[in-house]
């Protein structure tokens, strides 16, 4: 009878919904029913009236309008790196870093706009996509913004040695990068769940220009990277990158007014993969907050739930860190042979760049099957419904690696067509055959991940004497559905969940322990070529099969997608690693 009186009707017709509400919204938890029940009331009350909104032709024209401003900034920006690279004289360096400039001060103008004047207003913000900009994106954000920022000053310093030759833009261009990337980031990190509902029109075209300014950034990048990396084939042995051979020929017209430019230019090229990797995951995130302009739908399920931790899994990250460790060592020795001029060290060094990449083929192939059986075996279902997120991660996977593929099949062709000739030709072929395997083993192991039911934690059932607990005090104890206690008096609502630390059984763990491997697997083969790994270059086969143009135009447009598309993997790896 005392449990009875204790549970009053209004406190029994408690919902999840009534959970959901401090989640929603940023306010402190209300201390009484009613006024939980006018927030409920004011919120339904404006979804229905936005609902509306989201069918409306209005809604359709502000799309349209967005992405011709992002086609007309990317059209005009392509036609600037492709003129400053192949026609200096009439468009230099000097006019694209002006256009850079200009788009970079206009979205980081519209992100203050939008931190400190749409996301304040009220009803703005009325529901957050949980499954956007996850805590570890945000991190890795901050952690490649930071690199970037680093980048940034090291090239201040080294273009400051020029200013008595050279235009000032080149110092200021980086200056102004520097604080896109750290107003970029504090607006990702507090805005990224954002499903805005003021100001439509102007958030998407808004976060259309931000896309756009990271997307070419992000191809200016790669153009000097992959132009400090081509090297070009000469008569002799000598080797010389492109950007190395229009440095030299200006080399006596202006020249580094203090003695550290050399130390600062080294530097930066080293930070260059962490601004390219940068400029992809704010394209990305920009990208989700777009299509969640106007959404209605408040998606959290279990990700506020799922906590990443080692706990039962032990061999994949333990032959993962080995073959992390080799390729560290390898690379090392690729970096150092390869730029002497002894032709037998060179091939040594490619030999062994060959043997390790076909190994990790190999074993991450292996791995994936299993994983592939294990899916087969555990009873998990599919989810439904649309999510922009996942959505994007699975059309960014499979875009992402056609850059791989490309390169892969060149290879075959030119290996198969002319005959393998050697050691080198044979491994060379080993590998980007089992690649092509690897890839497409590893993309629908992925892609099937994402779209099952994450494992939600079981909560440990709590009962409580609610008898007892009234005598003792004047508070009462409510059992929820789901097995939580809540303890409620006059003055305050507190919700105590409870989850107890079970452990892993033997499928969910053998799925934890591939991801795993797989992730410093992919971390690996992500490290060699975006630090400078070019076999493709110093392998010949390419150039004497493919006119010389054409092979480079390959390896520069295939290779970049082939870098974004192994850090990719290492983020969809992650949440599945996090899910399973």
């Amino acid at each position: 009878m005392c449990l009875a009186s204790g549970l009053t009707p209004d406190s029994s017709r408690m919902t999840a919904k009534d959970e959901e509400e401090p989640r929603i919204s940023s306010s402190p938890p209300i201390p009484n029913q009613s006024t939980f029940a006018g927030r409920r009331l004011r919120l339904s009350s404006w979804a229905s009236s936005a609902a509306p909104a989201t069918r409306d032709p209005a809604c359709n024209w502000s799309c349209l309008l967005s992405g011709l401003v992002s086609l007309n900034i990317l059209l005009l920006g392509c036609a600037m790196v492709s003129a400053s690279v192949f026609n200096t004289v009439s468009i230099t360096t000097t006019h694209l870093q002006v256009y850079l400039i200009t788009i970079m001060i206009l979205s980081s103008c519209w992100m203050v706009y939008y931190i400190i004047y749409i996301a304040r207003g009220d009803h703005a913000v009325l529901y957050k996509d949980g499954h956007a900009g996850p805590i570890w994106l945000r991190g890795g954000l901050i952690l490649f913004g930071l690199c970037s920022m680093i980048m940034d000053i090291f090239k201040i310093a080294y273009y400051v040695g020029y200013l008595h030759c050279d235009s000032a833009v080149k110092v200021v261009f980086p200056i102004i990068q520097a604080i896109f990337i750290f107003v970029q980031t504090y607006f990702l990190w507090l805005h990224a769940k954002d499903c805005v509902q003021l100001q439509r029109n102007i958030s998407r075209c808004g976060l259309m220009l931000t896309f756009s300014t990271n997307l070419m950034l992000w191809m200016t990048a790669v153009t000097e990277e992959s132009l400090h990396q081509t090297v070009i084939p000469t008569s002799n042995t000598s080797r010389m990158s492109r950007s190395d051979a229009m440095r030299v020929s200006s080399k006596d017209q202006c020249e580094c007014s203090h003695s550290a430019c050399g130390i600062f230019e080294q530097a930066s090229n080293y930070l260059y993969p962490f601004n390219i990797e940068y400029s992809l995951f704010a394209s990305a995130m920009t990208y989700v907050m777009w299509k969640n302009v106007g959404r209605l739908v408040d998606e959290h399920h279990h990700h506020h739930l799922l906590r990443f931790h080692l706990r039962d899994v032990l061999l994949g990250p333990i032959n993962g860190l080995l073959v992390l460790v080799a390729g560290l060592v390898t690379f090392i020795v690729y970096k150092v042979d390869v730029q002497e001029q002894d032709e037998a060290k060179r091939e040594e060094a490619l030999r062994m760049h060959y043997i390790m990449n076909t190994v990790a083929y190999a074993m991450m192939s292996a791995s994936t099957l299993a994983g592939w059986v294990l899916y087969g075996l555990e009873q998990r279902e599919h989810v439904s419904g649309k999510n922009p997120t996942r959505s994007l991660d699975v059309g960014l996977l499979l875009g992402a690696s056609m850059g791989q593929f490309s390169i892969c099949y060149f290879t075959i062709v030119a290996v198969v067509a002319t005959g393998t000739q050697g050691e080198l030709d044979v491994l060379n072929l080993v590998s980007a055959v089992l690649a092509v395997i690897q890839l497409c083993l590893q993309n629908g192991f992925i892609i099937e991940g994402l779209h099952r039911q994450p494992y939600a934690p079981m909560p440990s059932q709590v009962f409580a004497n609610a008898l007892a607990a009234r005598c003792h005090s004047d508070s009462t104890l409510m059992v929820s559905k789901v097995g939580t206690v809540v303890t409620s008096d006059v003055s305050q609502t507190h919700t105590l969940p409870h989850y107890s630390p079970a452990r892993l059984n033997w499928k969910r763990r053998g799925l934890k322990e591939i991801c795993a491997f797989l992730m410093l697997c992919n971390i690996t083969l992500w490290i060699m070529p975006a630090f400078g790994a070019r076999p493709q270059f110093e392998n010949r086969h390419g150039h004497d099969f493919y006119d010389v143009y054409m092979w480079v135009a390959v390896v520069n447009i295939g290779l970049p997608f082939g870098i974004f598309y192994r850090m990719h993997s290492v983020a969809g790896l992650f949440e599945l690693y996090v899910i399973s």
